[in-house]
């Protein structure tokens, strides 16, 4: 709707080590019903227990795994829940500058809170869209607030969001899938009846009009993250969420004519929703996907319903995993394999499966990759690969273990080497690099508010996703980007923190907490930077930005308390054993 404001080192062959035909998944899922403990750990319910036998892992929580703090620190366990009193106040005065910013974003229905604003800057002339509370934005806000030990406006948000999914969807004369989630909503107050209603957006005021896919996944990863916090498994388990995760997962699950188990998206149809060539196979949507997908078999009932659902989850993650894996990794050695490459190859031999043409390989990718460290890239197709890089993507395929831990720390070891490309003065780049020029007019169709170093394209966002439908795939092979994308945001910052932590080195997420620490509050949290490394404050950006303050909040609370983490965070599945190792520390 935004019209206005808008993973191991080498590159290895990864097999899952159960295949989805040997899943004997109705004797196993008739053996048992899996009863969700309060009393448990942090440990998820695992797809191993039905691939591997439906034997319960008893498995250390999580926070003993990740935790630096595990052993030292109150855990948020199922009866401990994250934050049982609010928060003592921070001497540091931008977090309290910060939380007086977030409540003041609040928003109310019928005297209940039920999300945050997207911006609150009463210096602007315009409103525009500013005024309602989108899906994705308001999630560092919800995980603020729920580590904060305020769950309620969670809770509503959740409930009132899923509401809205069961409205019938219509742009022109088409009906859109009954499971599509909201891009936003807005509250309408009318102060002559004193009644409060609602309008909902589900793509039919974007440009391009297109529905988000990613809504629906953003709701089923919170759902779970308050199920976490709170060990609260009534919310889960009623049977408006139940339904909502159902109706998300049918419109992903469904058959097609589908050759690979990545989920295809159309231009402007995620976080972008201007033209920037997004259409495919894109990472950040494949690691959401693949989150969402963990967190609503942890989730859902294994009643008749639930368990046919259970069963595809299974198959597709297996297969989803493998395929990320296999064929979105890129280090210093595969790209020097995918330089090598043959092309026209036939039959089921083939090394170059997608038949990439070696020339399409951009001359700054040469450059960029380092001999230590690698990612995974934004999209793979037929015949087109983009190299670029993708926080979001790369950030979730770890909290969800989407990557196997050789992969985790190679994108680790990639951001400590190219610090400067990747995060430069203002925290955290979203991708690399930016187009101009021809490519600009070609893939952006001459876009002004699009132009080099600004907004989408070149922009740094201290604060969320950019937004309500950026979505990150550039087409072709972007030859001649010799630049950034900057578009970075305090989600990201959040989402660094977490994988930082996941991994074993917050000290990365502190040295960028640091820079953030040194502009946002003096610039006015503002929406987004302008500029090569993100100095100057956005030409049209928006002060008071949310998701610029609850980015920064979510981050400063997971360093000072790692066990936080959990809300955002999966082990990894048994099941899918990583690929053959190769040393994390690979060197040209």
């Amino acid at each position: 709707m935004d019209a206005v404001r808008d993973s191991g080192n080498a590159k290895a062959e990864p097999h899952s080590s159960v295949e989805a035909d040997e899943l004997n998944l109705p004797r196993l899922l008739e053996k048992r019903r899996l009863n969700i403990d309060r009393k448990s750990s942090l440990d998820e319910r695992s797809l191993s227990e039905l691939s591997l036998g439906g034997n319960v892992r008893n498995v250390e929580s999580y926070d003993s795994m990740y935790s630096p703090m595990a052993t030292t620190g109150a855990r948020s366990g199922w009866d401990t829940p994250a934050s049982t009193t609010p928060r003592a106040s921070d001497p540091h005065p931008m977090v309290v500058d910060a939380w007086d910013s977030l409540r003041r974003s609040l928003v109310f229905f019928r005297g209940l809170p039920v999300g945050t604003i997207a911006a609150a800057d009463h210096q602007s002339e315009q409103v525009l869209n500013y005024d309602q509370v989108f899906v994705r934005d308001f999630v560092p806000s919800a995980l603020a607030f729920l580590m904060n030990g305020e769950p309620d406006i969670v809770k509503n948000f959740l409930l009132k969001t899923v509401q809205l999914q069961s409205w019938e969807k219509r742009i022109d004369r088409f009906k859109l899938g009954e499971g599509a989630m909201p891009a936003s909503f807005k509250v309408l107050h009318d102060p002559i009846r004193k009644t409060d209603s609602l309008a909902a957006d589900f793509g039919e005021s974007a440009i391009g009009r297109v529905a988000p896919i990613d809504s629906g996944f953003w709701w089923i990863i919170l759902l779970r993250a308050y199920t976490k916090s709170t060990g609260d498994i009534s919310l889960a388990e009623s049977p408006e969420c139940q339904k909502g995760m159902r109706l998300v997962l049918s419109l992903c699950l469904s058959e097609g004519f589908d050759t690979f188990p990545t989920l295809l998206c159309a231009d402007g149809c995620s976080m972008i929703d201007r033209r920037m060539g997004i259409y495919g196979y894109p990472i950040e949507i494949q690691a959401l996907f693949f989150m969402a997908l963990r967190c609503a078999f942890w989730m859902l009932k294994q009643d008749a319903e639930g368990k046919e659902f259970i069963e595809r989850i299974v198959k597709r993650v297996h297969a989803l995993s493998y395929h990320i894996r296999t064929y979105f990794w890129l280090d210093f050695q595969q790209l020097n394999v995918i330089y090598r490459y043959k092309t026209e190859e036939y039959s089921h031999t083939a090394v170059n499966k997608f038949n990439v043409i070696p020339d399409s390989i951009p001359d700054w990718l040469f450059d960029f990759m380092p001999c230590r460290g690698g990612y995974f890239i934004g999209n793979v197709s037929p015949a087109r690969m983009d190299f670029r890089w993708f926080s979001l993507g790369n950030f979730f395929a770890i909290l969800s273990s989407l990557s196997t831990p050789d992969q985790s720390a190679a994108i680790m070891d990639l951001l400590e080497e190219r610090w400067e490309e990747l995060v430069g003065d203002m925290p955290l780049k979203i991708s690399y690099p930016a187009i101009e020029s021809y490519e600009w007019r070609v893939v952006t169709g001459c876009d002004p508010k699009n132009t080099r170093w600004s907004y989408h394209n070149g922009g740094s966002w201290p604060g969320w996703l950019l937004h309500p439908y950026f979505h990150h795939s550039l087409s072709l092979s972007l030859s001649h980007y010799n630049q950034l994308l900057i578009a970075a945001n305090a989600v990201l910052l959040w989402m660094l923190t977490a994988a930082c932590i996941k991994t074993g080195r917050p000290q990365i997420a502190r040295r960028a907490l640091d820079l953030a620490e040194s502009r946002l509050m003096k610039d006015g949290w503002p929406e987004y930077y302008d500029g090569k490394l993100g100095r100057f404050v956005g030409k049209q950006a928006r002060k008071f930005q949310t998701w610029s303050i609850a980015g920064y909040l979510v981050a400063k609370m997971m360093l000072e308390d790692p066990t936080h983490v959990g809300m955002v965070s999966l082990e990894e599945d048994k099941a899918m054993k990583p690929a053959p190792k190769r040393s994390a520390s690979w060197s040209c």
